[in-house]
């Protein structure tokens, strides 16, 4: 299933920069890696190790895990004692609040991006028709590529010099993100007003690329920025948002932010919070749910006040839509047995071409790497390339189709020349229409309602949507990769309602279905042939078709096409995940995992760093300065057996984070003697606020040589309910455990009990227990599990 090794030094992923890694390319994992403390063990099939860096956005960046479990340490417990009723309706209150926060913002910041791309296109493309009503045609293919080339210009400037996170679609670091890997800069200041001016100019300038998926990342970037207090040097200190300085809310908080995202994009509040569940969120519970849908509906209010506002004409040429509009709600759906033989039809090429347009997207975004590792040059002209051959195909290849006559039968004002309309007269003379321009020369939304308008049967000729969807399949492969902020939602949905509409035209005689619901079903399909999404897709397409007639056969659609996807490779984000690098652990472990046992990864490894619950300064900062591991179990010898008068008990107390063993060092947390510290010393001398900060390092940390001989009392700040699982499990059910909680690190403790048996075998991370990591050093098991299941 992994790729080749080489992929997680130097990762190839969509707007890769040129090899400026963040660290050292030859570092190990920061919590597994060797160090000078412990030599590594001698295994015949290798060490368990592998490399953290990974492509954030597009930037080669150094990656942690996240801290999601809560740290049940004597300081954290004291805390929510003493915590009053009114300090937690303050809490829960201040959750409910952030959730409307954040549909509120997302639902402004979408129709903002909403009024701009319609009113830059609009008027770009009101300018060109000028042009071409006076027969200026070359001067009107100039003008329109011109516009087009420095409105991606623009964008392709920000992403590469200002922020390069902002670049693609960012819906694979946000499932990263939720699954517990810190994306470092993914959600900042600067990238959520990149990604935003980016997106209006990259959708304006006619690139195949929608503005959903750069919604889903400006939402969450929404979300984090006000979960944390704003950005990281200009951070609000109000004292209620100290509650939220941990990785477990604030990953709640982000949570809301993706389905407000799809939420703004498809006017669907309930697709949103399906999308979240379905996609992105690796961990989920009924409260999560509530505020989701909470953001959504207030997103969605935002959406239909303003939708009711610009109607009357207020807001330029944003007039009724700027939103894709499903426009089938009209049409009276009733099928037979028959009309399910091309709908079963439709999922099966569905999930044919979504796999393969999997497999060929994959090969471009590693042609796409090479490039953008040249240099932010070949960034800017990859971009740019891309929009000059857009735009001369747009612009040009209407002239290849013929004028249609006017149809007075037509509902519509027939021909059109501005705003929305099915009847493009492009350069067709009076009377007549010009069914190719219709589709390619007009924005990408007023593109998608044309090519779903029913009742328009004789609308397009086969050609013309051949051509379109032949162009689009084509621009769908090259356009997403290149340095601006890009959606996969809207090419995916071009690619399939061209082939629903072709196969529409083909059954015509034989089925009772429109051809816009072709269409609808086409783009269903292609989305669950590619993403592998089947729930939310489907709520998202009822909720836009206002049709519940369309639920049976469109699940059918999508089911199809989901299983026949499956069949060949991953879905698209996954691709990309890999790609990237990022250590995303899915949610089915593979076959072999279940014939190796934690215990036997824990060999793999170097010996486990342990600390004394009162352990000298010297120690400590020999640890912290020769080991990059996150986190240390706590042993304490001699201890007394509660009810016992043995003292010659092992005890694990628990585990500490490298944080607090720096907050310990900086506090000058020391005394002269080696003895355990009082509770109210600690409280006094610490806060749980200080506790969640996670940047600081050992250099930044003096410690004078006579201190160095001084000692910690390290219980006060111990995780004393660490998560730990017997040597004898499996790895596959250890990494449900771990996927499933959300930890950072498992501890391993031995199966027999007695004198000379270590209190802790090992500690687990996340770069362990993914399957690459694995079969690094037991390359054996993929073969010894395939002999198991043919014998």
């Amino acid at each position: 299933m992994e790729d080749d090794p080489s992929h997680l030094a130097k990762p190839e992923a969509p707007n890769a920069m040129e090899a400026e890694p963040v660290v050292d390319e030859e570092e190990g994992d920061p919590e597994t890696e060797s160090n000078s403390l412990n030599e590594p063990l001698l295994k015949k099939n290798g060490a368990l190790s592998t490399s953290p860096l990974a492509l954030v956005g597009a930037a080669v960046s150094h990656i942690e895990s996240l801290d999601y479990e809560i740290n049940e340490n004597d300081l954290f417990k004291h805390d929510w004692r003493s915590r009053s009723r009114v300090q937690v309706l303050q809490y829960v209150f201040l959750k409910w609040l952030l959730a409307f926060l954040v549909g509120l913002l997302t639902g402004l910041v979408a129709t903002f991006i909403n009024l701009a791309i319609e009113n830059i296109a609009g008027y770009k493309l009101l300018a060109v028709v000028g042009f071409i009503r006076e027969e200026r045609y070359l001067s009107g293919l100039v003008f329109f590529t011109g516009i087009n080339f420095l409105l991606t210009l623009s964008a392709a400037l920000l992403c590469v010099f200002f922020a390069p996170t902002a670049a693609g679609p960012g819906i694979p670091e946000i499932k990263a993100y939720l699954n517990g890997v810190n994306t470092p800069n993914m959600f900042g200041a600067t990238t959520l007003l990149v990604k935003i001016v980016g997106s209006i100019g990259a959708v304006s300038a006619g690139l195949d690329l929608g503005k959903e998926g750069p919604l889903v990342h400006i939402a969450t970037c929404i979300a984090s920025l006000l979960a944390q207090g704003g950005p990281d040097n200009y951070r609000l200190k109000w004292r209620w948002l100290r509650y939220f300085n941990n990785d477990r809310d604030r990953r709640d908080i982000i949570t809301c932010g993706s389905s407000s995202g799809v939420c703004a994009a498809f006017r669907a509040p309930v697709g949103g919070v399906l999308f979240a569940l379905e996609e992105v969120a690796t961990w989920w519970r009924s409260a999560l749910l509530w505020r989701t849908f909470c953001s959504t509906a207030v997103v969605v209010v935002v959406l239909r006040a303003f939708v009711e506002i610009c109607s009357s004409g207020k807001c330029g040429l944003f007039g009724a839509g700027g939103l894709i509009i499903f426009d089938v709600s009209d049409v009276k759906v009733s099928y037979h047995a028959m009309d399910l033989i091309p709908v079963i039809i439709i999922g099966i090429i569905g999930g044919l071409l979504g796999s393969l347009y999997n497999h060929l997207l994959h090969k471009v975004l590693r042609l796409y790497s090479l490039i953008n590792q040249k240099g932010k040059l070949h960034k800017l002209l990859l971009a740019l390339g891309v929009s000059l051959f857009t735009s001369v195909c747009q612009y040009c290849l209407p002239f290849l189709a013929q004028c249609r006559p006017c149809d007075p039968s037509f509902r519509e004002a027939c021909p059109t020349n501005d705003r929305a309309g099915n009847f493009k007269q492009f350069n067709c003379p009076a009377g007549h229409y010009n069914d190719l321009a219709t589709l390619l020369l007009t924005t990408t939304d007023d593109s998608v309602r044309n090519i779903f308008s029913s009742h328009t049967s004789s609308e397009f000729h086969h050609t013309s949507i051949l051509i379109f969807f032949a162009l689009y399949c084509i621009l769908g492969l090259i356009t997403f990769g290149i340095a601006v902020p890009s959606g996969l939602f809207l090419p995916i949905i071009l690619m399939g309602s061209g082939y629903g509409r072709l196969l529409g035209k083909l059954m015509g005689p034989y089925t009772n279905l429109d051809q816009g619901l072709y269409a609808v079903l086409g783009a269903a399909s292609l989305m669950s042939g590619s993403m592998r999404m089947t729930v939310s897709v489907c709520v998202i397409f009822l909720e836009l078709t206002n049709n519940l007639l369309l639920l049976p056969i469109t699940m059918i659609v999508l089911l199809i096409a989901k299983t026949v996807g499956d069949s060949f490779n991953l879905s698209i984000y996954e691709i990309i995940l890999e790609l990237k690098g990022l250590p995303f652990l899915d949610a089915n472990p593979e076959p072999w995992m279940r014939n190796l046992t934690v215990g036997e990864l824990a060999d793999a490894k170097p010996p486990v760093v342990t600390l004394c619950g009162i352990e000298k300064v010297s120690r400590i900062v020999d640890v912290l300065k020769n080991t990059n591991h996150n986190a240390f179990p706590i042993v304490d010898e001699d201890v007394l057996v509660p009810g016992t008068v043995s003292t010659c008990a092992t005890e694990l107390h628990g585990l500490i984070l490298r944080a607090h063993l720096l907050q310990a060092l900086k506090k000058k947390w020391f005394q002269t003697e080696k003895r355990r510290a009082a509770e109210w010393e600690a409280r006094e001398k610490f806060n749980w606020v200080e506790l969640s900060e996670r940047k600081l390092k050992i250099e930044q940390v003096a410690v004078t040589h006579h201190e160095m001989e001084m000692y910690v009392d390290l219980h006060p700040l111990t995780n004393t309910t660490p998560y730990t699982v017997v040597e004898s499990m499996s790895v596959a059910k250890a990494m449900l455990l771990f996927r499933q909680v959300g930890l950072r690190h498992m501890l391993i403790v031995p199966k027999y009990q007695g004198a000379g048996v270590p209190a802790v075998v090992g500690i687990l991370t996340r770069q362990d227990l993914r399957a690459y990591s694995i079969l690094t050093a037991f390359p054996h098991l993929p073969t010894h599990n395939h002999q198991q299941k043919h014998n």
